[in-house]
């Protein structure tokens, strides 16, 4: 960035002292001109990777990672100066962070079987200014100008690109959780991510919500040459080919194996980065050895296997906190200065974060930062149970739904949660039905018009159910999916025809898989004693059975809530049972479903009784038999159903539920 533009020599020359064995100090103006290299001041990539190595080779000696690292984190100091900022200081400071980032990067992806050795720390015998670094580690003082310039400097066309670099730095310092087990030990080397969790609540606070607001606001900067001089050297595209140096690293990080998906939805450089950011730090969670635990006399190397368990705990996680205590507020009165002095209570301003989830649910990292919300925070929780436009969260999920085979079992796992955590609230199940959709364009096995919201829930749970059928091999799946219609089942209101027709053909598809599996069993009963694969593969047939028993019995439990609690609303779902009604007949003296299917029955009695005192000749049509049942389902008694207790469940997560979510967390930024 100086007066007089850099010559590759000048640029060889600076890269090959600062990646060389000598050490230079703090004081050095060597600091001051290799930040001051042009932005563009690129080097073949053999030659990066070269430098890359030497630096790996020589850092122990030089300390030249924490050198640079202290720089960056003193003009992130001067950047957030609240008197006139020079644009030399902010490019001085992107330099620094994409310089770092490439470095940093391959020292992490070059760990030895995990081992990260950084040497973030200086020689004794170096002099530094004790007013910025005081007692603070390198680390430490990095992640807090990091996280303050992130949480307190506005994104404007001069700090766009400082704002994207170092959120892409957050991103590549924190993936040296990818060197770690997915569930964590107490001897991961995670400094960076560590670093963040030893910030002030107030900072944190800050974060989470500037976090959040990037995500929300989506901040488009408009390019032009007075705010990024830097960036141009006559043409017209050069910018585009100079922006995100981290963003294009990052990707060619060697664990792209986990990614499984392309993400989809609106994307945002700053928006995509920080839920990224986000979602890294509020899953982080940092394993600790239990007060009075002696490694030296239970013979635990601390650098080689984890501790037992029962020996260990979790530190509680601050970003993780301030998510769940965030409260509500109107955009325009999010006060920072506020954030900072309320702890870990986050102001946030529900309505947009509503709207923008309800946008960006194409996308699995948006559908992460829903559940997170939904299942930690009381407060949004009950916010968004509250809203009358629940469609427009709905829409976008079950759609997801709809397209299974596009989604990951990941995605889909998160999306069925979501909507057995709403189904848990009668408010919720109940309002879903009072919300009419015109049409719903993407659905093609029919057209469904003038449909509740409701009806479309429960058509799509029962086709996930029946799409997965085939292979029974995820019974959390379908056991998710038949608990959030059970939550459903008392409230619901005028289910359409087609709805009702999905049910009780779910019953009847169960029920002939059952038959399937119950007739082969007694036939190989005799072969099977003598034969141990026949054997094997009767109790594989077996456990089968028995989870198609359980199914069945879900689905006439759910058929029964409809029929006791709200039969007088569901006459479409009345004429569904007695079109199928010969399909209840062979359980009628099953030991799991009698009860039930005897409930079924007083139904069919008292509206088949009705028709035969009714009796036409030529037989009766379709809207007849429909009408008769609409207008007798207002002599409708319940006295003769016998009551079961009603049926309600909740979700609980994991006791360890990082092992899935950490790994999960990575794919997704990965995938970027």
């Amino acid at each position: 960035m100086g007066a007089a533009p850099s010559t590759p020599y000048t640029v060889e020359r600076l890269v090959g002292t600062f990646v060389g064995d000598e050490s230079l100090p703090l004081s050095s103006d060597f600091w001051q001109k290799l930040l001051e290299l042009p932005y563009d001041a690129e080097l073949p990539f053999e030659r990066v990777h070269e430098a890359c190595q030497l630096l790996a080779k020589n850092n122990c000696k030089t300390r030249h990672l924490a050198k640079i690292l202290f720089h960056l984190a003193c003009y992130l100091q001067k950047s957030m100066s609240t008197s006139g900022v020079p644009l030399l200081v902010h490019e001085k400071a992107v330099n620094a962070v994409s310089f770092t980032s490439v470095f940093l990067k391959h020292l992490i992806e070059s760990a030895q079987d995990g081992v990260l050795v950084l040497y973030l720390y200086l020689h004794d015998n170096e002099l530094i200014p004790k007013s910025i670094l005081g007692d603070q580690t390198i680390e430490i003082l990095v992640m807090r100008n990091v996280l303050n310039f992130i949480a307190s400097v506005d994104v404007s066309p001069n700090t766009y690109f400082l704002h994207l670099e170092l959120l892409n730095f957050m991103i590549i310092a924190m993936s040296t959780q990818l060197l770690c087990e997915p569930s964590p030990r107490s001897n991961d080397v995670n400094p960076f991510l560590d670093a963040a969790m030893a910030q002030d609540g107030h900072l944190v606070s800050s974060v989470v919500c500037k976090l959040l607001l990037n995500y929300i606001t989506r901040p488009h900067v408009p390019f032009n040459r007075a705010s990024y001089a830097m960036f141009y050297d006559g043409t017209e595209n050069s910018v585009l080919d100079r922006v995100g140096s981290a963003a294009a690293n990052i990707v060619l990080l060697p664990f792209s194996y986990l990614i499984s998906s392309s993400s989809e939805g609106s994307r945002n450089p700053i928006a995509d980065s920080s839920l990224d950011v986000l979602l890294v730090l509020i899953h982080y969670r940092k394993c600790l050895v239990s007060e009075g635990y002696s490694v030296t006399e239970n013979q635990v190397s601390a650098s080689s296997v984890s501790l037992p368990k029962e020996d260990t705990y979790f530190s509680d996680n601050p970003y993780c906190m301030a998510l769940e205590h965030a409260t509500d507020c109107e955009l325009d009165l999010v006060d920072f200065g506020d954030n900072a002095h309320s702890d870990q209570h986050v102001k946030l301003p529900f309505s947009p974060l509503f709207d923008t989830l309800g946008m960006c649910l194409a996308d699995e990292t948006a559908v992460l930062l829903l559940y997170s919300l939904l299942q930690g925070n009381s407060t949004f929780l009950e916010y968004v149970l509250v809203r009358t436009d629940m469609d427009t969260l709905l829409m976008p999920i079950l759609e997801a739904l709809y397209d299974t085979r596009r989604r990951t079992a990941n995605q889909i796992y998160m999306l069925l949660i979501i909507l057995l955590i709403l189904s848990q609230d009668s408010s919720f199940n109940a309002g879903i039905h009072k919300l009419i959709l015109p049409t719903i364009p993407w659905y093609k096995e029919r057209l469904l018009l003038q449909s509740s919201l409701g009806s479309l829930m429960i058509i799509i749970l029962i086709r996930t159910v029946q799409y997965n059928l085939s292979k029974l091999r995820d019974v959390y799946l379908y056991t998710t999916c038949l608990a959030t219609l059970a939550n459903m089942a008392p409230h619901v209101h005028h289910l359409s025809a087609y709805a009702s027709q999905r049910l009780v053909n779910l019953f009847h598809i169960l029920s002939r898989k059952y038959n399937k599996l119950s007739d082969p069993r007694d036939n190989k009963l005799s072969v099977a004693e003598n034969n141990s694969i026949e054997i094997s593969s009767l109790v594989d047939m077996s456990a089968e059975l028995h989870i198609y028993t359980d199914f069945m019995r879900l689905v006439l439990e759910i058929i029964n809530a409809i029929l006791t609690y709200a039969l007088p609303r569901n006459p479409e779902v009345v004429y569904a049972i007695m079109q199928k009604q010969d399909i209840f007949r062979p359980f009628k003296n099953h030991p799991r479903f009698n009860e039930l299917i005897e409930n079924i029955y007083t139904v069919l009695d008292f509206f088949n009784s009705r028709m035969d005192a009714q009796r036409m000749d030529g037989g009766w049509s379709v809207n007849e038999v429909l009408q008769m049942v609409i207008v007798n389902c207002r002599s409708w008694r319940v006295d003769g159903m016998k009551m079961f207790t009603q049926l309600h469940f909740t979700y609980e997560q994991e006791s360890h539920p990082e092992v899935f979510f950490i790994p999960y967390v990575w794919q997704l930024v990965l995938s970027r």
